[in-house]
């Protein structure tokens, strides 16, 4: 029969409930940003000034005060398209490689002869010509030993470097896997940096993301103009190696003066006490990799020039046991312990590491300085009028359809399709809502994503009311053709929207930039329908059944 249980009457208010109320400060918008800021700001350390306080009384604390980020096209601001020359990152790899191919062959004298470097070599290429060929093989063995084994889940049994030999030549290259996980490296450096730069300046939602095998998407909204964001990612990260101290337990913590407290990058509630001196700053490090220790597990490895290494070999031959530690922007990336002097510019970091954390860490170390240069392809400004003309067209869109839909709805199906509107309502608020809370950004083809929510929303009102149309010929009262219509609608329903939403995740998962933001919007309004069509309006209709008790109904 035609009846809901209590519980399922109070999911489904309560549900309705709080869609609305996280929904409710998209209403008040610049309120809440404005609130939203001012929190943000105090969580990284600002002092509580006057105007920050102001701000924060725009907003009850005790109510939710996420919003929907605004898109570029929406907010305004810059739009990037960068290519990352990836052939940098090989010529710098085999600078480094080339001290230890010397002194790999400096025992091998007197079978291979002098050594010296091939400098007409191309960038991803490391020749060395030996003046004795008759000692080639030797070479290239020598030299084969030098390899390690690659640190990525694709390259998992292989070497990161070959090894050939012809006539006086020695040529070693990057293998193919090797080769690839740079270029991911690279990548992946690239893309923290930018997104490190990009959030310190405060921006809400930048969109940073790879394109293709060596380009990066840069969106930006709300700042002034394309050519102030290329100086922003411009500006290098601040990466020095200082002394261990001590612990601390705050940041206000009393130290000397020639001592600095700054926190740990991964844990919260850590803070060191260091020397304000660096031994050696990042611009002493020429490279970092994922590697793997010689017990076989992940570890992180980093190599410094010949002054950083001479300064980081003497201060590391005085205070072996001591702890040293890797600071980035003002944190603590690691703070190991030094095992031994390290003398030959290069050192190892040992813990407990998986394949991906030695990656990440590696990242990070790199994160001082962009890995390779960076060719700007297309570079784009979107003024804010632009983008409240959007607003507004978006806005004239979504009436225009809902005003058409709740007309076709109400002449088409009387009392019941005033149900239906009141479910398309509390439908586009739940839309809102679940964006809200995911922290999602709605861009143009955001709102197309909604208008045709709007348009499909309906759908399985229409399906079900057609079905208590059938049911009313050859059930037995009302109550009863409202059950069964339900009830036989509900496969016919969820079929039509399952396939949608299959699309949904195939455009979010293959597409990039608009067709995800399309995709977003459209996947979460097919949930959000399907839930006020099946128990909002049924619940809606059960109430007036209830209350009303009518003999014969018109659908």
């Amino acid at each position: 029969m035609l009846e809901l249980s209590l519980w399922k009457r109070l999911t489904i208010l309560l549900v309705c409930l709080a869609g609305l109320a996280v929904a409710l400060p998209n209403v008040f918008y610049t309120r809440a940003e404005r609130y939203n800021d001012a929190v943000t700001a105090i969580e990284r350390g600002a002092v509580t000034t006057p105007e920050i306080q102001a701000d924060l009384d725009q907003w009850p604390d005790f109510l939710p005060s996420a919003v929907v980020n605004l898109g570029l096209d929406l907010r305004g601001g810059a739009h990037l398209l960068a290519e990352v020359q990836l052939e940098d990152v090989y010529a710098s790899r085999f600078d480094g490689y080339w001290p230890e191919v010397r002194d790999a062959l400096r025992p091998l004298r007197d079978q291979v002869g002098g050594v010296q470097r091939d400098r007409t070599a191309p960038a991803d290429e490391l020749r060395v010509r030996i003046s004795n060929p008759d000692g080639l093989q030797v070479a290239v063995d020598a030299l084969r030993d030098l390899a390690q084994p690659i640190v990525s889940l694709t390259g998992v049994g292989q070497n990161d470097i070959e090894v050939s030999g012809a006539g006086e030549t020695i040529t070693v290259r990057l293998s193919e896997a090797e080769r690839t996980a740079t270029d991911d490296r690279t990548m992946a450096q690239s893309l923290e940096i930018i997104r490190r730069r990009v959030d310190e300046a405060g921006t809400r939602e930048p969109t940073i993301q790879r394109q293709g095998t060596d380009r990066i998407l840069i969106q930006v909204p709300g700042i002034g103009s394309a050519q102030e964001l290329k100086l922003l990612i411009g500006i290098t990260a601040k990466l020095t190696f200082h002394p261990v101290r001590g612990n601390a337990t705050s940041l206000d913590q009393r130290v000397e003066s020639d001592q600095i407290v700054l926190p740990a990058l991964d844990d919260p509630g850590q803070f060191y006490i260091l020397e304000q001196d660096a031994v050696v700053t990042g611009d002493d490090l020429v490279d970092s990799q994922p590697a793997f220790d010689q017990n076989g597990r992940p570890a992180v490895t980093f190599r410094f020039n010949p002054s950083g290494a001479r300064a980081f070999g003497v201060y590391t031959a005085e205070n072996v046991g001591s702890l040293f530690a890797v600071v980035l922007d003002n944190e603590v990336v690691t703070a190991p312990q030094i095992r031994e002097a390290i003398t030959g510019g290069s050192g190892q970091i040992t813990g407990n590491f998986t394949v991906e954390e030695a990656n990440r860490q590696a990242i990070l170390l790199r994160a001082g300085a962009l890995p390779a240069g960076m060719t700007f392809l297309e570079e784009r400004t979107v003024g804010p009028e632009l983008g409240q003309d959007s607003i507004d067209a978006g806005k004239v869109a979504s009436l225009v359809a809902m005003a058409a839909v709740v007309v076709f709805m109400i002449a088409s199906y009387g009392l019941f399709g005033t149900f239906a509107t009141i479910a398309l309502g509390i439908n586009i608020t739940l839309i809102f809502g679940v964006l809200s809370m995911i922290g999602g950004t709605l861009t143009l083809p955001g709102i197309a994503g909604i208008v045709l929510t709007i348009g499909m929303a309906v759908d399985a009102n229409v399906l079900v009311f057609e079905r208590i149309r059938e049911e009313l010929k050859t059930a037995r009262g009302p109550a009863r053709a409202i059950a069964l219509g339900y009830e036989r609608a509900l496969s016919a329903i969820v079929d039509a929207n399952i396939t949608t939403f299959i699309i949904a995740v195939i455009l979010f998962t293959l597409g990039s930039g608009p067709v995800r933001g399309f995709a977003v919007t459209l996947g979460i309004g097919i949930l959000t329908s399907v839930f006020t069509a099946i128990f909002v309006t049924r619940l809606l209709i059960v109430l007036w059944f209830e209350r009303r008790r009518p003999k014969q109904i018109e659908v």
